[in-house]
């Protein structure tokens, strides 16, 4: 997987899709990133690099609900990508 802004779009399209809303902001979060599930709302660190938001979606999306059949075609094939990369610790 390429760490461009392109790559970036792909992985927000996810959430997107999946009724998420994503949201740049600036604050104090352990890993980057900050969840409030209910809201269906994701936060991320506003400073991190464009390799750091992909790294940080990439280890965030196999954590939520996503609804695989609300995908569009070209978003399942990216999160399928995403989900065949998923250790299991």
């Amino acid at each position: 997987m390429k760490y461009n802004q392109t790559t970036l779009k792909k992985l927000e399209a996810i959430l997107n899709e999946s009724e998420y809303t994503i949201r740049y902001e600036r604050g104090t979060f352990q890993s980057g990133w900050c969840l409030l599930e209910l809201k269906r709302v994701v936060v991320l660190n506003k400073f991190l690099d464009v390799e750091g938001r992909i790294n940080t979606l990439l280890e965030l999306i196999p954590q939520l609900e996503i609804s695989f059949d609300k995908l569009t075609f070209e978003t399942q094939k990216q999160y399928e990508e995403v989900m065949a990369n998923v250790v299991i610790a």
